[in-house]
């Protein structure tokens, strides 16, 4: 008899941002796939256990907590954010297309979670007011002459841009790349929004105007939000500037 399988996001890290069903699907599972720093995030019981792995090891960790849900388990796989945002959740579907018809069977449930652009973006005010995109800047799984065409592309548009894995040790010049092609597009006062670990204790949100944004104040764990033509900045006497996009455009019907 198949179980069954849970894939949940832990949100940006604050206990506070998981969401009930995600808690629900933690409380009712024997054995919990993820990444380790993930796992760690997680009040398991003595008789639950962990399967860790490295965040490179996606789909090997989908295959194996499919194959123990097939074989009656309930398996919870765990992610960082929403784990349908650049997470587990296209893994899974992913083996499941290509793996036995076992998998196909399984009790698959994926919950939504508190994704770090989100998370950012309430930390600033409301940047994402108006219509706004999200992008990958690492090169793993897409070459980079599509994340520079997709950049152009969505400034061009008036998106705002939510920018995830801008930097890493193997990559460190890509946001800086990214933030130069920018500047052909939009205006050098844009807004830039740093946000790393939002919601936790060691929280840093930094706002840069776009002609001075330095991408070596970024890593892995940031969330950067690149504001459109139409972003604009609140001053506030003693508490931080509000960042946000309007809900209306000009011409637009109010």
């Amino acid at each position: 008899m198949s179980g069954r399988l849970f894939v949940i996001g832990t949100g940006p890290g604050n206990p506070e941002q998981m969401t009930p069903e995600a808690l629900a699907a933690v409380e009712a599972a024997t054995d919990f796939f993820g990444y380790g720093p993930y796992l760690d995030r997680l009040q398991l019981r003595s008789d639950q256990l962990r399967h860790a792995s490295d965040n490179r090891e996606e789909l090997d960790r989908a295959g194996a907590a499919l194959s123990m849900a097939a074989d009656g388990a309930n398996v919870c796989i765990v992610s960082g954010g929403d784990p349908g945002v650049f997470a587990m959740a296209a893994a899974v579907c992913e083996a499941i297309e290509n793996g036995p018809a076992a998998w196909r069977a399984v009790d698959l449930t994926v919950l939504p979670g508190v994704t770090a652009m989100l998370a950012v973006a309430a930390r600033a005010g409301a940047p994402l007011g108006h219509d706004f995109c999200a992008i990958s800047l690492s090169d793993n799984l897409k070459p980079w002459n599509i994340i520079e065409n997709r950049l152009g592309l969505a400034a061009k548009a008036g998106f705002v841009i939510a920018l995830y894995n801008p930097i890493s040790r193997a990559r460190p010049w890509q946001l800086g790349e990214a933030f130069k092609l920018l500047r052909d597009y939009l205006p050098a006062t844009t807004p830039v929004i740093f946000g790393r670990a939002a919601g936790r204790a060691n929280e840093r949100i930094a706002v840069q105007p776009l002609s001075q944004a330095d991408a070596s104040i970024a890593d892995m764990a940031t969330c950067i939000i690149i504001g459109s033509t139409e972003t604009r900045i609140v001053a506030r006497s003693g508490k931080p500037d509000l960042v946000y996009t309007p809900r209306f455009m000009a011409g637009g019907k109010r």
